[in-house]
């Protein structure tokens, strides 16, 4: 048989990466991964392990912060973003959705939607009504609620319009940082549905996410940080059978692990 075509879709690369706030503060030490084309990677670990600034650094908000990529590359395709800024991100199809939501609460559901778009070239916002309804599709609340005012939502109807906002670029990469934060145990349901849904349209996800069950079950591939370096790296779910992972971020005692392993 003839050899299938190589698969030249855009792959985020991240190698040996290094980050530091001001002048002194390490916040990652030579980190590297690889998110392919259509895949979901989950990113586990602590608070303080480097997951939020290895977002940052690959959607270039880095500086915002005082933060700087001081070693390694990260490439998106042919397009390094290391020391880029956000617009540059946005225009490879490279967005971030923050921890916290962060949505406009003075402004419209409609007019957060808009804000969304605001990064990308001509050709590009032509395609605005497409990605509009995209985002009713996943999310119908919204649709009910355009002239809304933001702040005035639910949490959880915040965290659908931060997703959507981030929608409306057309990302074919997603930075996703702790989306179920904060939210009712139903809402996390169909946040986990949504990124499923996401990801079978063909966008691939780069998932931060302190329920580390849920990450797992999403992702193909996950990777846990501890203090800035890269503790474990695998299969999601040859991650989700280690006794490390079960006992630290799983929730499982040595008791419960003991018992599944006389099962």
């Amino acid at each position: 048989m003839p050899e299938a075509p190589p698969d030249d879709r855009p792959a985020l690369h991240v190698e040996s990466v290094d980050v530091t706030y001001g002048r002194a503060l390490s916040a990652l030490r030579s980190v590297s991964l690889t998110v392919p084309h259509g895949a979901v990677v989950a990113l586990l670990g602590a608070n303080g392990a480097g997951k939020t600034t290895l977002l940052r650094a690959v959607s270039g908000t880095l500086r915002l912060h005082r933060g700087a990529v001081t070693g390694g590359r990260i490439r998106y395709g042919e397009t390094v973003l290391d020391g880029k800024d956000p617009v540059t991100a946005v225009r490879a199809a490279v967005v971030q959705v923050p921890e916290g939501r962060r949505v406009f609460a003075g402004l419209s559901v409609d007019e957060n939607l808009k804000s969304g778009g605001l990064g990308l070239t001509r050709r590009d916002r032509a395609r605005t009504q497409e990605a509009r309804d995209r985002v009713f599709a996943l999310f119908p609340r919204l649709a009910e609620r355009t002239q809304q005012a933001a702040g005035l939502l639910s949490g959880g109807e915040q965290q659908m319009l931060a997703i959507g906002r981030a929608l409306m670029a057309a990302p074919r990469l997603l930075l996703l940082d702790e989306p179920s934060l904060g939210l009712a145990p139903q809402m996390v349901d169909r946040i986990a549905e949504v990124i499923r849904e996401i990801n079978a349209q063909g966008t691939a996800v780069l998932l931060v996410e302190q329920n580390a069950g849920m990450a797992l079950s999403l992702a193909d591939h996950a990777h846990v940080l501890e203090v800035g370096e890269t503790r474990l790296s695998g299969p999601a779910a040859e991650l989700a059978r280690t006794d490390a992972v079960r006992r630290l971020y799983l929730g499982e005692t040595a008791e419960t692990a003991e018992d599944r392993g006389a099962a």
